[in-house]
């Protein structure tokens, strides 16, 4: 459980860092917090490090990552157009279904339908927009795809889920992602590399692994969550 001032300081600090991608300094901390002096900040600050929600990045001035925001209870809400739903939000690696939530939420473009299965045409035009958990974004900018087929059922990613994807063009071995092939078809699957090429893996035995070389596939996002409705 965090104290008043420890939650102001972490929700200032994030929402600097969203806005402009820097830590704030001592003196903004100190201004925000009408406090009387950077020493109360220093104790803050050494508090929420302690408490995991903060680190301090080494051999950088003014560099602070916000690791994690306090959570509270599981969101919901009813999609547009549907009765009422219970959302769960699930990060990569969680227990299928885990709940997850944030004290306040950021408003994501829904830019369409991604496969989970046969690549399909690539996603460009924004559909829809719904609020997600702060909690499981970070910074960056991210967007939601709703998924269509069943290829990622193994990863715990169904058809109809939405996948809350971060926006990069870099990912690591193993990172699922969204890939667009041959600069057409976009896809969710797990990216591997193979020495020159890259590999999409499905997370369903139904399907094959398919391999590509490395100008192929072009990195669009990286999956950070996923939100499920109930009915």
């Amino acid at each position: 459980m965090l104290t008043r001032k420890q939650h102001e300081l972490l929700m200032f600090i994030h929402e600097r860092i969203k806005e402009t991608g820097v830590s704030p300094s001592f003196d903004e901390m100190k201004d925000a917090l009408d406090l009387a002096s950077k020493s109360g900040i220093h104790r803050l600050i050494t508090a929420l490090e302690e408490r995991g929600f903060l680190r301090r990045l080494p051999h950088r001035a003014r560099a602070l990552e916000v690791v994690k925001l306090p959570q509270q209870a599981t969101t919901s809400a009813p999609p547009k157009g549907r009765g009422p739903a219970r959302l769960s939000v699930v990060q990569p690696g969680d227990p299928p279904l885990a709940p997850l939530a944030a004290n306040d939420t950021r408003e994501l473009s829904v830019l369409g339908r991604i496969a989970a299965g046969t690549p399909i045409e690539a996603i460009q035009q924004e559909r829809d927009r719904m609020h997600v958990p702060e909690s499981i974004l970070g910074a960056g900018e991210h967007f939601v795809l709703e998924v269509q087929g069943d290829s990622m059922i193994n990863a715990g990613i169904l058809d109809g889920d939405k996948v809350v994807i971060r926006r990069t063009d870099s990912a690591n071995s193993g990172d699922i992602v969204v890939a667009l092939v041959m600069g057409e078809e976009a896809t969710l699957k797990r990216l591997r590399r193979k020495g020159g090429s890259i590999a999409l893996e499905a997370a369903n035995p139904a399907y094959e692994t398919r391999i590509f070389g490395p100008d192929q596939v072009e990195v669009q996002g990286k999956l950070v969550g996923l939100i499920r409705a109930y009915h």
